[in-house]
């Protein structure tokens, strides 16, 4: 029997195209989501995907829904899709398997009418949309039209939803992603088929291209460009493409013999013969060609330790070679010409290329995204190159990397004795050089399959050595028993942190290299690409990576906290707050700290538990703030109450909380009914997106009521609430009780119960913001995340707080108030 996704992932090859792999597990009890994804493919067409199984049921509609129940429009069923294929978003490559653009046009929840695997099976579906775009009921019936795939007929219900197609049409109406707003281009004319062009043309077009560059000799030698490391993304005209996990070559022809060297000059010739004939049929006279050797995983994703074993088994067959620039052509030095023009002469020449030889496509993505799907889908990162630079033989900032994880080179300085069942060896002592001397990093213990760990122990056990070559052995149990090892080898190791005394922590092994000298291996640090503005504090480790997915470092978070001090600290004054911290950045654990036991806060303001009830500290400075993001602060979470009386809240706040994957008109109508409710109710309220799914309704109060009838009194709201609209909104918390709904969270209005602070930034990827907003701007919000450290910017230049008339509102809970609640 086929496995659910095969056919999905036997069509893609996710080393070459952004699309999801599908490996990512559904999550806790939701509602079932649909998407709606506009796909300018060789025909502009609509993707309509419910979820059933844990998988997307998909089915392309050429012409896109329609309201009118009038009109059946054709479905034709298609393979199923992976779970998170219904947030993909982004450029499909050429030669791919679905090539072209892809944007959310819709999506939301569905409901079934009925048993939904019945209706499946019979060919007739039955459901209620609720999404940002469509809703009502529709209906999804198959036909007994003939062809290779089967034909279905999606048609609206005659309800309040249905509109005449003659009226409105919501494909012209609302042709953008529900995402991004991206746009798509209209529908294309339809057109016969480009005949390929005969290679005489290819190469033609190839020499039109580089007939700029000067006349030259082919060289005997050429170092390749390397790449520099930056924590983020450079402004200015960048292409970027998949950073890949293998070894650096560079063929070298010259009147037709091929030959392969290292990046150290290396001749590897001999290696992979398979690459060597598949280089000789693209029939060039000379030419020097810059790429990667790589060998894919079942995923598609580049396998570092199976390229390994290729070459220890001299099996080259499953190698590619990835190429991506071409320095030298024909007789012709192209190294000062611009990438651009290099890039375009290369993919002539490989535009029908033999299996063994790929060309590395570069994404016209916003590069955050691509940098997320990259990380999303386990690769190693980025390379970005800056459009109009020239080669150069050295490492250059007009090549950069962007990382998904912290991943390099370590010498192996030793081996430990395997414990229990495992054979061979426990775990490889690593080293770096630091100042020109030898330094002890840790130990990698995982990532060893039963054939590396043998093979690996041959290559060590010749190495070995008397005494350690360190200056920094380690001592007592942590060195008995050690084999040391003469430091000759190379091992690729990811991690998740280093220590602050330079140790590896959750080291994975890649594989062993040979195209390196042991002598060149330093810690790879990130170059800032940005100036600091948050130099004045004393900050260590600014470069750590926080998060992965945007490259967020240390000094991001703290130049946004310094330059939003004067905006957060009023809402911090006085009040109890907690800290979310992240000493090993999002990868790493996470830590909720209510005191300031062993916090090196300067001028923290601390209670004790006979004062407020519980330990509890205050932030009401800038280097108090600052000295918490040193402490690795990410987040930061404050009481209803101040110091001024620990017992009477001075506000409520009511957390709407959706299922994941209701349409966020969802939360707006939510929000909007709440708002509705509590102007009723004679409340002023001010609204703050959570920087994570929901809306947060913050009611300020006078110090009147305590903390139990402040609580009863906000329950009552949101029992109310659901009283009125039980098909939308919950009362009760549990992702259960809010499946295809929205929980109302009234629990953070008892004493010590804390609320994410405005202008806090959230410990999510991306690393989104909690931002005030204005009543009015509510409907145009696109979602709760929306501002992010990567566009904050834009919202701090508009100057205007939407919060500017909390500090002078005067209201507390009346009797007439209780009274229209029931209570």
């Amino acid at each position: 029997m086929a496995k659910p996704l095969e056919e999905y992932q036997r069509k893609r090859n996710f080393a070459a195209t952004p699309e999801p792999s599908g490996k990512r597990a559904r999550g806790k009890a939701r509602a079932l989501q649909f998407c709606i994804q506009k796909h300018d493919a060789s025909h502009l067409h609509y993707d309509f995907r419910l979820e059933l199984d844990g998988t997307l049921k998909s089915w392309a509609v050429p012409k896109g829904p329609s309201l009118d129940p009038k009109v059946k429009r054709l479905a034709v069923h298609v393979e199923d899709h992976p779970l998170d294929y219904a947030s993909f978003e982004g450029h499909i490559p050429e030669g791919h398997y679905g090539a072209g653009d892809v944007i959310v046009w819709d999506r939301g929840i569905w409901i079934p009418e009925g048993d939904p695997h019945q209706g499946y099976a019979k060919g007739h579906l039955r459901f209620e949309l609720q999404g940002e775009k469509l809703g009502g009921r529709w209906n999804l019936f198959r036909t007994r039209l003939g062809g290779k795939k089967e034909q279905w007929m999606l048609v609206k219900s005659s309800d309040a939803q249905a509109r005449e197609e003659k009226d409105y049409d919501i494909l012209e109406a609302a042709p953008d992603s529900v995402l991004s707003d991206r746009s798509l281009p209209s529908a294309r004319p339809v057109a016969a088929p480009a005949a390929k062009a005969p290679a005489a043309r290819k190469k033609a077009a190839s020499a039109s291209r580089t007939k700029k560059a000067p006349k030259a000799a082919l060289p005997e030698s050429l170092k390749p460009q390397l790449a520099t490391l930056v924590d983020s993304p450079p402004q200015g005209d960048w292409s970027y493409e998949i950073k890949f996990d293998g070894y650096r070559i560079l063929a070298r022809i010259d009147d037709g013999e091929v030959r392969l060297f290292t990046r150290n000059g290396h001749d590897w010739t001999a290696k992979m013969p398979r690459q060597v004939a598949a280089l000789k049929t693209l029939k060039l006279k000379s030419a020097w060609l810059d790429g990667e050797m790589v060998v894919a995983d079942e995923n598609g994703v580049a396998d570092f330790q199976a390229l390994q074993n290729a070459f220890d088994t001299e099996h080259d067959e499953r190698i590619l070679y990835y190429l991506f620039d071409v320095p030298w052509l024909e007789g012709r030095d192209l190294r000062q010409l611009p990438l651009q023009e290099r890039r375009a002469a290369l993919e002539a020449i490989l535009a029908d290329p033999p299996p063994e030889l790929r060309y590395s496509a570069s994404f016209a993505e916003p590069v955050a995204s691509l940098l997320a799907s990259a990380c999303q889908m386990n690769l190693e990162g980025l390379i970005g190159k800056r459009q109009d630079s020239v080669y150069v033989e050295r490492r250059s900032s007009d090549w950069i990397k962007l990382k998904c994880q912290k991943r390099q080179e370590f010498v192996v300085v030793g081996y430990t004795e395997p414990k229990g069942s495992r054979a061979a060896f426990g775990a490889l002592l690593l080293a770096l050089h630091d100042d020109g001397r030898l330094r002890y990093a840790g130990k990698v213990g995982t990532g060893f399959s039963t054939e590396t760990l043998q093979s690996l122990h041959r290559r060590l056990q010749p190495l070995e050595a008397p005494r350690p070559p360190l200056d920094n052995p380690p001592t007592g149990a942590e060195a008995r028993g050690v084999h040391w090892l003469k430091p000759q080898l190379l091992a690729e190791v990811s991690f998740a942190q280093m220590t602050r005394d330079g140790i590896v922590r959750h080291a994975v092994f890649h594989g062993l290299r040979n195209d390196k000298p042991a002598s060149a291996i330093n810690l790879e640090r990130a170059m800032p690409v940005k100036n600091s503005s948050a130099k004045a504090m004393r900050l260590t480790h600014p470069d750590r990576i926080i998060d992965a997915s945007s490259n967020t470092t240390k000094l991001d978070i703290a130049e946004y906290y310094a330059k939003v001090a004067g905006l957060i600290l009023p809402h911090l004054e006085n009040r109890p707050v907690a800290l979310v911290r992240a000493p090993d950045g999002l990868d790493g654990e996470l830590f909720f700290q209510k005191n300031a036991a062993q916090l090196d806060l300067p001028h923290v303001k601390t209670y004790d538990k006979d004062q407020a009830g519980q330990a509890a500290m205050i932030i009401n400075r800038e280097d108090t703030l600052l000295g918490a993001v040193q402490m690795n602060t990410l987040e930061l979470h404050t009481w209803n109450a101040t110091d001024k009386q620990f017992e009477r809240p001075d506000r409520f706040v009511l957390d709407l909380d959706p299922d994941p994957k209701l349409p966020w008109k969802a939360m707006i109508e939510a929000t909007t009914l709440t708002l509705t409710l509590l102007e009723e109710l004679g409340l002023r309220c001010f609204l703050k997106t959570s920087g994570g799914k929901g809306i947060h309704v913050v009611v300020p109060l006078q110090r009147k009521a305590g903390w139990d009838e402040v609580k009863d009194f906000s329950h009552a709201i949101v029992s109310h609430m659901a009283g009125l609209f039980p098909e939308r909104l919950s009362a009760v918390s549990g992702p259960k009780n809010r499946v295809g709904r929205i929980f109302i969270d009234y629990l953070r209005n008892g004493k010590g119960a804390t609320t994410v602070c405005a202008w806090s930034l959230r410990a999510r990827e991306g690393m989104p913001v909690s931002v005030p907003i204005w009543p009015e701007e509510l409907a145009g919000l696109k979602g709760a995340n929306q501002w992010t450290l990567a566009n904050i910017d834009e919202r701090l230049a508009d100057g205007n707080d939407p919060w500017q008339d909390y500090a002078g509102t005067r209201q507390s809970i009346t009797a007439g108030m209780r009274k229209k609640l029931g209570l």
